[in-house]
């Protein structure tokens, strides 16, 4: 009875019903005493052949075998499947590692209980503790350590259960047109591509994740290192080829007006090349504000004050003339299977399946998309980078410089006649055909 009543003041969503489900009687529930790695006493609480609680510190927590029955008792954030390695390695999950569904972050304090599932399936995988607010992983810019992980699925806990996998449960997918203004303007809409991991301690003497990521990305984050311009200068350029990428592959005209701290939280950040960290201090402009205002002077966007002292983009010019690199189709196909194969991303089970890494999903799936593809084949993937490609095509001119022109070319039409002069007639029609086009 005690147990039930400490279950029912820790989780307050249970109902009575399903306490007595969970909470066996004494003839269904051994209690087991044991102690961590670093000597903290745990009481686990086993009904049948699984464990269904822990308790640590006074603390209740429940384990993944509980999560998996009652999959809505604890709030819960989303992270992708490649991140699942690294938490069951003792890995805590860093703020940028999350995945932000269209109706934004559920709504927790600092110290608050969460679970951690990954992409396309409800189940928990992991319950931590969060480190910050809801309200403060916002303001970070979803930089930071976000959840202290006590418990996932695959770890000495869950083996001392059945070992059974994670159920197959559905995502819940909400309508941000359901939710107030209030609501869309303090959550992301979109999915961060990010993604940073940092390690626990072990006793072991294994280097912990957190320096080795130091070690390894340390100068590169705001500066890319085989560049020799100044850092303000290539901040610059980071600062527009993120604009530009979030206007052309996130931002959809359904979203304006959109805030333009959403547009840098939710869209900027999230296209910024990996291994790159996007610092708006550090460029020229020193304020988005200023560097806004510099688009709408080069009529890319409006900004308009909707509310006092809140600025949104009303409007954007999807016509107006971007930046691109010249890439054939055979360019492409290279760039993306060597960054499959540099980025361990071909699934080892079926060589003929590609898992898709934030960047990939960035650019190639559908808002509906995100949330459950999580492979493709590799024709599939191909095509679709493809697709997702402006098309263009070159023209060339005897002495003359190559012409690239944007747009599908036009079809060409030949026609052999028996005729004088046939050849010449061929070459006027072709000409002609090239400056019509």
């Amino acid at each position: 009875r005690k147990l039930r009543a400490d279950v029912t003041s820790a989780f307050p969503t249970l109902g009575t019903d399903q306490v007595s489900v969970l909470i066996p009687g004494k003839e269904e529930l051994n209690i087991v005493k044991l102690y961590a790695h670093k000597g903290d006493a745990v009481t686990v609480y086993m009904s049948g052949s699984n464990p269904i609680l822990f308790e640590l510190e006074k603390n209740l927590y429940p384990t993944v075998y509980t999560l998996w029955s009652y999959p809505d008792l604890l709030p819960t954030f989303t992270t992708w499947p490649l991140v699942l390695e690294k938490l069951v390695g003792g890995a805590d999950l860093m703020l940028p590692g999350l995945v932000v569904p269209p109706a934004g972050l559920p709504q927790v304090q600092k110290g608050d209980l969460c679970a951690i599932a990954l992409v396309g399936n409800r189940a928990p995988i992991a319950i931590g503790v969060a480190a910050m607010s809801t309200a403060e992983m916002l303001t970070s810019g979803l930089k930071g350590r976000g959840f202290s992980v006590l418990h996932t699925y695959q770890d000495h806990l869950w083996r001392s259960g059945d070992k059974s996998s994670p159920p197959s449960i559905a995502p819940l997918v909400l309508d941000p047109a359901d939710l107030s203004e209030e609501k869309v303007d303090s959550t992301f809409q979109e999915d961060l591509r990010c993604l940073t991991l940092e390690g626990k301690e072990e006793e072991n003497g294994e280097v912990p994740l957190s320096e080795a990521s130091e070690d390894t990305s340390a100068g590169v984050l705001s500066q890319d290192s085989t560049d020799s311009r100044p850092l303000q200068e290539q901040m610059d350029e980071l600062l527009q080829q993120c604009f530009l990428h979030a206007l052309k592959c996130r931002v959809r005209k359904a979203d304006l007006p959109l805030l333009t701290s959403t547009l840098l939280g939710s869209h900027m950040f999230s296209c910024c090349p990996e291994g790159r960290q996007l610092d708006i201090k550090k460029s020229s402009y020193k304020k988005l504000s200023k560097f806004l205002q510099h688009m709408q002077q080069e009529q890319i966007i409006q900004v308009k004050e909707l509310s006092k002292g809140v600025e949104s983009v009303v409007a954007v010019d999807w016509k107006h003339p971007r930046k691109g690199s010249i890439l054939e189709g055979n360019e492409v196909r290279t760039i993306i299977i060597d960054y499959a194969k540099k980025n361990e991303l071909v699934d080892t089970h079926n060589k003929n399946l590609v898992k898709l890494d934030p960047i990939l999903c960035d650019c190639i799936l559908e808002k509906d998309e995100q949330h459950t593809v999580v492979k493709l084949p590799w024709d599939s993937l191909l095509t679709r980078c493809l697709e997702k490609l402006q098309p263009a095509y070159q023209v060339t001119f005897p002495g003359q410089e190559p012409i690239v022109k944007k747009g599908k070319i036009c079809p060409i039409e030949i026609t052999l006649a028996q005729r004088a002069s046939n050849k010449k007639l061929l070459d006027f029609v072709l000409f002609f055909f090239f400056q019509d086009c």
